[in-house]
């Protein structure tokens, strides 16, 4: 893998009240990836972004949500959402505090 590669495979941690739960549970993050991103790229970045070891990745594509916008009908950008499984006793914390 191309180190530059890497860095564009993550593109942003997903924290909603569903992510937090999933990673309290079941030792899971969620992370907002590249639409062309793959399971073995979006594990190879986490394990060399966060020095942690991945055990699995499952990926969702997201379909955007259709919304007005005056009289007309638009609809926002798909998105691919990564489902990314620690081993037990590592952790990644998004907000800093202890």
């Amino acid at each position: 893998m191309i180190h530059e590669r890497l860095m564009r495979v993550l593109l942003a941690p997903h924290i909603s009240e569903k992510s937090t739960m999933t990673a309290e549970k079941h030792n899971q993050l969620v992370f907002k990836v590249a639409r062309d991103a793959t399971k073995q790229e979006i594990k190879k970045a986490v394990e060399h972004l966060f020095d942690v070891t991945v055990v699995a990745v499952r990926v969702v594509n997201v379909k955007g949500k259709t919304k007005r916008f005056r009289h007309q009908l638009g609809q926002r950008k798909d998105w691919k959402k990564a489902y990314v499984t620690l081993t037990e006793g590592h952790d990644i914390n998004f907000i800093g505090a202890e």
